[in-house]
């Protein structure tokens, strides 16, 4: 029997071996020099800092967002990480949550004076937090608009071409609300959930015409957006959130696009949201033997964690619940 494990192992270890080889020679990083990258949300925070990432690689940029100031400021920064003369850097005002047709006409003008989008970057998005009785109908309206709406329109614009193209690149930002629900986070998490089951399914209706598709899964960010959305989280959401600490905008920007280009479906940053991903990796795409025997040997354990994590969750809620009583 101890024979017979040792011959098991031995044989495991040699296609493990041979796979991670193969795997990693074969591997390639695709280059957006010269190419057009279009970022939604890029006038601050991890979009902003994504979009600078792609300067910096020799892409034309375009950022998409709401607010001319904001954009303007946004524009002014890319300018300093310019690579070449002949990169084109430029802004749309547009509110891609809202009207699938000006999407649909900005994103044609921009191909035509810039050239095909080759990657696009969905990075639009906001948080209302509350539990889902003190959420209004209209807040979870605007939450799937400005989430899902506004990823899914340009989305299913550039998605056709890439096929067509052959090649392509599609990063859709999520959350780490996207992979498991937290109290105060119902609608947001909703609005996320619907942007991870996209990813995947785009993921399956094109890896073989050449689109990669990433799901970023940033935890809490230093960002604008964050500053907001702690306006409205309940005590309990502020503990249990708060206990991953807080990002820097830049690193989650600049690793997003590294990911993307890399064809990685998940992009992650700490160890937080590694452990969450293999938790939660269920039927996402395979992306390398590495990753599946990391995942295939650590979903036991991490399952125990996953269970500590829940029944700490719980603890604070009942807590909470009983302080408010006491006062």
């Amino acid at each position: 029997m101890e024979h017979s494990t040792e011959i098991i192992l031995t044989i495991g270890g040699i296609f493990l071996v041979h796979g991670l080889i193969f795997y990693f020679l074969t591997r390639k990083k695709r280059n957006i020099k010269g190419k057009h990258v279009v970022v939604t949300g890029g006038s601050s925070g991890i979009g902003m800092w994504a979009a600078i990432e792609c300067v910096r690689l020799g892409a034309h940029v375009t950022i998409i967002a709401r607010k001319v100031s904001l954009l303007e400021k946004a524009l002014e920064e890319l300018e300093k990480y310019r690579v070449r003369d002949t990169q084109k850097l430029q802004f749309r005002s547009l509110d891609l949550s809202q009207n699938h047709e000006a999407v649909t006409r900005t994103l044609d003008e921009l191909e035509s004076s810039v050239g095909p989008i080759y990657m696009l970057v969905n990075c639009a998005g906001m948080a209302i937090c509350g539990t889902v009785e003190d959420t209004t109908i209209e807040d979870a309206h605007r939450l799937m608009d400005v989430n899902y709406f506004a990823t899914f329109y340009p989305t299913r614009h550039v998605l056709p071409k890439m096929k067509a193209a052959g090649d392509g690149i599609i990063v859709i930002t999520a959350s780490q609300a996207a992979l498991v629900g937290i109290y105060g986070y119902g609608a947001y998490a909703a609005s996320k959930f619907a942007l991870r089951g996209l990813a995947e399914t785009i993921a399956m209706e094109a890896s073989h015409r050449g689109v990669s598709v990433t799901l970023a899964l940033p935890a809490d960010t230093d960002t604008p957006g964050f500053e907001n959305e702690n306006r409205t989280k309940p005590e309990e959401t502020k503990i249990i959130s708060g206990s991953g600490g807080l990002a820097k905008p830049e690193d989650v920007g600049k690793r997003i696009v590294r990911d993307a280009l890399k064809g990685s479906f998940f992009s992650i940053l700490g160890l937080e949201s590694w452990i969450l991903s293999i938790l939660c990796v269920g039927m996402a795409p395979w992306k390398g033997p590495l990753l599946c025997f990391v995942q295939f040997y650590l979903l036991g354990p991490l399952r125990l964690i996953g269970l500590l994590l829940q029944w700490n969750f719980q603890r604070i809620v009942k807590g909470c619940a009983k302080r408010r009583q006491q006062r």
